[in-house]
């Protein structure tokens, strides 16, 4: 069973469009047969009935796994409160588990939240994973799914040949990225910028859980207006980039997360031509911005003609992630000016 699924970045990559579909609340409901979850008792029992609920119900997979049974495990163990880094063969021990009365209600309880109202699990559950580590969520943030999980394993190789010791996580949310962050560079500070003083709430939790309050701080700033002075050897940004087609097609699920924190305008690109103008200003010489724009790459080159940048080739899947250093920007911003 997958727990953490951070080679995702849109929820478009995802979807499988023979088994999406739109179904009533009294169809949902009579899929959830009381008299038949009496008949179930252990835990490989109730993960089998899970699985069959999603697939008769056609939910849509894309907040940390991607099929019926990974899903079906995660709602289970987590109701039983097995932790979900359990080695798969340990996992496998307990399949024939009884579960108590009160595990079974919640799963039930859970499998509703998940059917009827199409709520993504880590919301149910208020637990995600990225870069290998759990983390508090709920709906004021986005659930953690991006790429740059790997790129923060891989220390920015090849691109940085030094540890950073400035960082910014720009529009961090509930404060993953900017966590793995100075998990991966133990002598970093980093800070965490968001306008959502809401999100910023949920980032102040998880970096009180990983006890690094004298390492990453969470900031209010409209991207870049409320560091003034600062300077970065390294700037991470997973900013709002769907854009209005991708807006419109959302499954569900993706309907519980922060509107404002998804989209960015008809191609996906406003905040970030925002951020690349105004990102020179507040980096070191030599540094590197690196920004997540997942499928409005297409829309790229159209609003930035001329600007190299560096796609991130990811060996673990996702796409959409670019790099560009400081002296490249400000040669662009030179010469369309």
């Amino acid at each position: 069973m997958s727990v953490d699924n951070s080679s995702e970045s849109l929820p478009s990559e995802h979807r499988v469009e023979s088994e999406y579909q739109s179904i009533n609340q009294d169809e949902v409901k009579s899929i959830i047969n009381p008299h038949v979850v009496d008949e179930l008792d252990s835990i490989l029992d109730w993960v089998r009935y899970s699985v069959s609920v999603f697939y008769q119900a056609g939910v849509f997979f894309g907040h940390g796994t991607d099929n019926e049974w990974d899903e079906a495990c995660s709602l289970v163990y987590q109701a039983a409160n097995v932790p979900l880094d359990t080695a798969p063969l340990r996992q496998e021990l307990l399949y024939q588990a009884k579960l108590t009365k009160d595990e079974k209600a919640r799963i039930i309880d859970w499998l509703q939240q998940r059917v009827e109202l199409q709520r993504p699990l880590p919301y149910i559950t208020n637990q995600a994973w990225f870069a290998g580590m759990p983390f508090y969520v709920d709906e004021r943030v986005l659930i953690p799914r991006s790429p740059f999980a790997e790129l923060i394993q891989q220390g920015f190789k090849p691109w940085l040949s030094s540890s950073p010791s400035h960082i910014l996580d720009l529009c961090t949310g509930g404060a993953c990225i900017a966590i793995a962050l100075a998990d991966s560079f133990e002598d970093a500070i980093v800070d965490g910028a968001d306008i959502d003083s809401d999100a910023l709430d949920v980032a102040s939790m998880n970096i009180y859980e990983y006890q690094l309050e004298d390492r990453v701080f969470p900031l209010q700033s409209d991207l870049f207006a409320g560091l003034e002075g600062q300077r970065y050897d390294l700037i991470v940004s997973n900013p709002p980039y769907v854009d209005q087609q991708d807006m419109d097609d959302l499954p569900d699920e993706f309907r519980h997360e922060p509107e404002h924190a998804l989209a960015a305008g008809v191609d996906g690109l406003d905040l970030v031509d925002i951020m690349l103008k105004q990102a020179p200003n507040y980096m070191q010489d030599q540094a590197w911005i690196f920004v997540e724009v997942g499928n409005s790459e297409v829309h790229m080159t159209t609003r930035f003609p001329g600007l190299e940048v560096e796609w991130v080739e990811l060996s673990s899947g996702g796409s959409g992630i670019f790099a560009v250093q400081k002296e490249v920007l400000q040669a662009y911003w030179s010469s369309v000016e």
